[in-house]
């Protein structure tokens, strides 16, 4: 019987012949902890009482501050000392204020195709789109897996999405996962490994590959994963990384527990409306609705393609008079190449705000948390209640141009004009 992508990596790193539903425990190659969740983890580290040179893990650990950074409270800068001095103490690596989003600079730098990941934060499914298997757990297990360097997993049961043809002007990646989410429910594959294939997505590049794996958790997946490819290759060699591609997929014989199919042509700019991930539908669906912010970033759109598409759509235009327009890139190398290409400029003159490298508003702690009964439309990932700050204020999700295309309007916009 063929294997899945996760059934073979859990089958490398373990050491046995693994299949969906068996427990394993398994060696990890790279584990990340950002500012919100790294406190506790550190924490439950040093209750355990673990000389720092017996602390197995701490050569692939990696700390990052991006989700309030720079520290707008003291509470929140001295858990970054924390993090700072504990990071040193073990031998981790610290990537402090600046340097970028936690998911976005773990595959600039660090994840390769074929490795196991974990990581205290849920998105960090991210990295499926490199060939990875790489997921989110809770603090105390991420806790165990610096102190051992491995971890105990259950072998999850892969979905097969199928996605053929080609998107219509003013389609995206984005529109396409917030499809999928949709029609498999925001608990529709919970503790599934979802894995992407079709003509659409072997054409993708992998900023779009990045956006679907980042909310492959927004369905309940355990992961979202990608075969590597030349598109792999290339994102590599870019970053001098080459030499650690290898091909990663599955067998033609693996099996999965159910296959999806869609049709990307027939997708249309789409919208996930308050207060559900889930709760997918076209943007004309809520076109002409007046919003107050508009926020263009993250892990999840926050890369050079997003900012280059708002750049060209405002070229020329203006931000509308009553809605405030912010861009986060999510790294500093993000920032910089984009502020060389002139889109910084170009957003900055339109009226928008651009953000340091970093989570900024979507987890609701500062640069752009939402007034009672505002309206925001965002990249990012998730649209729960209160996300931003206020459990009063809507937030919509979409695209990056659906999103500019609302900038510029004031009110929800179909791109398709613009573009």
């Amino acid at each position: 019987m063929g294997k899945t992508i996760a059934e073979k990596i859990f089958s490398e790193k373990s050491g046995q012949d693994t299949h969906a539903g068996d427990i394993v425990i398994a060696r990890i190659d790279q584990i990340a902890l950002q500012d919100g969740t790294a406190p506790l983890a550190i924490k439950q580290l040093q209750s355990l009482g673990i000389p720092p040179e017996k602390i197995r893990g701490a050569g692939i650990t990696h700390f990052f501050v991006d989700h309030a950074a720079p520290s707008p409270r003291k509470e929140l800068s001295n858990d970054q000392k924390l993090i700072r001095k504990f990071s040193a103490e073990i031998g981790a690596d610290f990537n402090p204020p600046g340097e970028g989003i936690i998911h976005q600079i773990m595959v600039e730098r660090y994840v390769n195709p074929g490795d196991l990941v974990v990581g205290a934060d849920s998105h960090t499914c991210t990295y499926g789109a490199l060939g990875a298997f790489s997921t989110g757990m809770g603090s105390t297990d991420v806790a165990v897996a610096i102190a051992l360097g491995k971890n105990w997993f259950r072998v999850p049961e892969t979905f097969r999405i199928e996605v053929s043809g080609e998107f219509q002007k003013g389609v995206f990646p984005k529109d396409l996962i917030l499809a999928v989410i949709g029609e498999l429910g925001v608990d529709g594959a919970t503790y599934k490994a979802l894995e992407f294939h079709g003509n659409t997505v072997d054409s993708m590049n992998m900023d779009g590959r990045l956006t679907i794996a980042n909310m492959a958790i927004e369905c309940g997946a355990k992961a979202g994963l990608f075969r590597s490819d030349g598109e792999t290759r290339r994102f590599l060699a870019e970053r001098g990384r080459e030499e650690m591609f290898r091909e990663i997929k599955p067998d033609e014989d693996a099996e999965y527990e159910k296959e999806f199919f869609f049709e990307a042509d027939s997708i249309e700019p789409m919208l996930s409306k308050p207060h559900n991930v889930d709760n997918a539908a076209p943007v004309s669906d809520a076109e002409g609705v007046y919003v107050d912010q508009v926020f263009v970033g993250t892990c999840t759109n926050g890369r050079l393609s997003d900012i280059e598409i708002v750049a060209k759509m405002l070229k020329g235009r203006k931000v509308a008079e009553n809605v405030r327009f912010i861009v986060g890139p999510a790294s500093r190398e993000i920032y910089l190449k984009a502020d060389e290409l002139g889109y910084i400029r170009t957003i900055v003159s339109a009226g928008g705000v651009v953000l340091p490298p970093g989570c900024g508003p979507c987890v609701g702690i500062h640069m752009g948390i939402l007034a009672d009964g505002e309206v925001c439309v965002s990249t990012q990932n998730r649209n729960f209640r209160g996300r931003m700050g206020n459990p009063e204020a809507e937030i919509y999700l979409a695209s990056p141009a659906t999103a500019v295309a609302t900038a510029i309007e004031g009110k929800i916009a179909d791109p398709r004009k613009y573009l």
